[in-house]
Formats: structure tokens, sequence, C-alpha cells
């Protein structure tokens, strides 16, 4: 099961394109300024098999992605993957969104997060730091967020910075 603090069926802020923004439910971090404290406590939110989460996906035919975001997603990398593995099979796009920092989740080498990386086109890495808080940054809330490529990142096992222009961290 998945454990969902929310989900917004149409968001243009989490991503490039009309994309449905699931937020986990659970987070092991306590960043100032949290955009989203409702889904800090591990045991809140509503439970969903990937299948159902599936079928709310498929629902919407103008989305272009799917974006992952928190809570922290990674806490919930195993119950992630079959969900991620269907997205990825109906050629949509998927974000992740995490408050870990790329060399961390490469160094503990989990072997679940890192076969859920290996699906996302993206990962936006990084907590949210209230004195960096920035407006103008596109799809991320403070300055020290990076923008990577998921997959390469993965492979590699170290933070490869997204080319896609649609991500593109420079506009604004």
């Amino acid at each position: 099961m998945i454990r969902v603090a929310g989900i917004v069926n149409d968001s243009i802020v989490d991503g490039p394109g009309l994309r449905m923004a699931i937020f986990m439910q659970g987070c092991d971090k306590d960043c100032a300024g949290c955009h989203n404290p409702a889904a800090r406590p591990l045991a809140g939110g509503v439970a969903y098999t990937a299948a159902e989460l599936f079928e709310k996906i498929r629902s919407n035919p103008l989305l272009t992605g799917v974006t992952f975001s928190g809570g922290e997603p990674l806490l919930q990398a195993a119950a992630l993957l079959p969900l991620a593995e269907r997205i990825r099979a109906a050629d949509l796009s998927l974000a992740i969104y995490t408050g870990d920092v790329a060399e961390d989740i490469f160094a503990r080498d989990d072997a679940r997060i890192l076969r859920l990386l290996s699906l996302a086109d993206i990962l936006v890495d990084g907590p949210f730091i209230l004195a960096r808080k920035s407006l103008t940054l596109p799809f991320r809330g403070s300055a020290n967020q990076r923008i990577l490529d998921a997959k390469r990142s993965a492979e590699l096992r170290r933070p490869v910075c997204a080319t896609d222009p649609a991500w593109d961290a420079d506009r604004g």
C-alpha cells in the first residue's frame, strides 16, 4: 500500500506540462517553512494500491506526467515501484522530489530507491531551506535544490544535472 497525503489532478507547478502530483504521506525531515507539514506523520494519509492510483492517473487523458512529492517519497520506494513501472509503461514522464541530497541517497545504496530513480526522468533533490526560498525558480522552492537526470544519476551513482529544456532551471 502507498500512503498518500493528497493528490493534485491538474498541476502545472510540480513539473512541466499537465501533471498529477501525488503527495506521499510521511517525512523524516523537519524543514522550517515546510509547504506540506500535514504530510509529515508516517501513519497519516490514505492508503492506495498502485492499481488504484494508476486508475486515477489514466482517468485524465490530458496528463503528460506524474510527480511524486511529499512528505518524502523515498520512504515508500518499494511500494511506489509498481506504480512507477505502470507510469513508464504508459509513456508518461515521472518526476520525484526528495528532501535528501543525491550524494546521500547513493551512499545508502538501497536497491529499491535506485530502481525507483531509474524509472524516473527527473529527481529534484535537497531539503527546502527557508533562508534560500525563491519564488522565481521553476519547479523548486529553494535555491539549494537541484534538478537532476534521475536515470543517469542512478546509473552512475552520482548527481547528473538534467538537460531536459522543459525543466530548465535558468528560466523564470
